[in-house]
């Protein structure tokens, strides 16, 4: 029987030889100004598309914020709103195959799009996004632990209140700090074991163990770029949230097409 042709227009997935990993190149930070260059472009030539996906987030994340105020957990807004970046990486697979048809010359639509989306449910990604949502999970659950162990005497009528003893009173300055502590070390690790891995699951046949592998071993190599890198976009995303988190339709979109050309950059092609 005659074998059918390729679709150019689908992702070209290349099972990796067993037990052999993707080669590691060193980044420098040319060439995270280069992926950003990249990233501001391909936001541009599809501003409307990128924009829709940054939207649905801030969209998401102050759905988030209404339904804790609505219950009443007040003093969740805040870290709900602080680790709520937890899970950009996963928001922005779209973006990453977007990145990857313009880089390769592909014409596409929202149905090419939404379909590659919908077809990561049959692969890894969805061990990813499982990883994503426990760490978010336990960043919730460790604010919850430090309210409980340092402010139990507190009560927090209003959202106010709870500002007004987070930020002004003693206990509330050790809560902040210690939460800023655990807070960046599960920053560090889930940036450290999605930053490559996401993109490469998009891009290629590899199992998420492998690809988490992959992602250490880039930040593990290049440690300062990789880290500054984490900074800033935690700096950016934080900051785009202030405006009711509308800062985001351009900021997610803009750091999840850069990511993939920082990924393309990072590891040898399959």
């Amino acid at each position: 029987m005659a074998q059918e042709p390729e679709d150019p227009t689908q992702p070209r997935f290349v099972p990796p030889p067993r037990d052999v990993l993707p080669e590691i190149n060193t980044v420098t930070w040319a060439d995270i100004a280069a992926a950003l260059t990249e990233g501001f472009a391909d936001f541009r030539a599809r501003a409307f598309m990128s924009g829709f996906f940054g939207l649905f987030y801030a969209l998401f994340g102050l759905l988030i914020v209404w339904c804790l105020a609505s219950l009443g957990k007040i003093w969740m807004i805040i870290p709900a709103a602080v680790g709520f970046p937890l899970v950009a990486p996963f928001a922005a697979a779209g973006l990453y195959e977007m990145s990857r048809r313009l880089q390769a010359g592909i014409p596409f639509g929202w149905g090419e799009i939404l379909t590659v989306m919908a077809d990561q449910r049959k692969r890894e990604m969805g061990w990813m996004a499982f990883v994503t949502l426990f760490i978010f999970w336990v960043w919730m659950y460790q604010v919850r632990l430090w309210l409980a162990l340092i402010l139990k005497d507190s009560s927090f009528s209003d959202f106010e209140g709870f500002l007004q003893i987070v930020f002004f009173t003693p206990p509330g300055w050790t809560f902040l700090a210690i939460g800023t502590c655990v807070g960046a070390f599960l920053s560090a690790v889930l940036f450290t074991v999605t930053v490559i891995a996401m993109p490469m699951l998009m891009d290629r046949e590899i199992d998420f163990i492998s690809a988490m592998l992959v992602s250490v071993q880039v930040v593990k190599e290049n440690p300062v770029v990789m880290l500054g890198w984490a900074a800033v976009i935690s700096v950016a995303m934080l900051i785009s949230m202030i405006p009711a988190f509308l800062g985001l339709i351009v900021t997610l979109p803009v750091l999840g097409h850069t990511t993939w050309h920082l990924y393309r950059r990072a590891v040898q092609p399959a």
